[in-house]
């Protein structure tokens, strides 16, 4: 399933696996947050309670949709973290991974602490 993020300055479009977190967070949707950022990452509250899946991972691909179970948050790493070794994307955590962006994840860039930032499906044409 696609979902729209946006921010003050920017949005992206996310591809969702089907995973029992992709589907917990769908089924909340729409929701609000302010944004956080940490490095090159981009996370935010979303009202989802999980537990770590067993694919869950500490490093991922710049891009990732990820949920930081202990957070409560969808993190959207597109860079290094402080945590990072070398160019990966680290987490503070092992998360679980819901799916990816579209585009390049450096969109996320423009996004500023304290931004309020919306998730939604994403209707195409819509």
């Amino acid at each position: 399933m696609p979902i729209r993020i946006a921010w003050p300055r920017g949005a992206v479009v996310a591809d969702l696996a089907d995973t029992p977190t992709a589907r917990l967070l769908v089924a909340r949707l729409p929701c609000s947050a302010q944004a956080q950022t940490w490095g090159e990452e981009v996370y935010f509250a979303v009202p989802v309670e999980a537990v770590l899946e067993p694919d869950a991972r500490q490093v991922v691909e710049p891009g990732t949709v990820c949920f930081w179970v202990e957070g409560g948050c969808l993190a959207l790493p597109f860079g290094r973290t402080p945590v990072s070794r070398g160019n990966e994307c680290r987490l503070v955590a092992p998360v679980n991974v819901l799916g990816r962006l579209r585009g390049d994840p450096r969109a996320l860039a423009s996004v500023r602490d304290g931004d309020p930032i919306r998730v939604e499906a994403h209707q195409p044409n819509g």
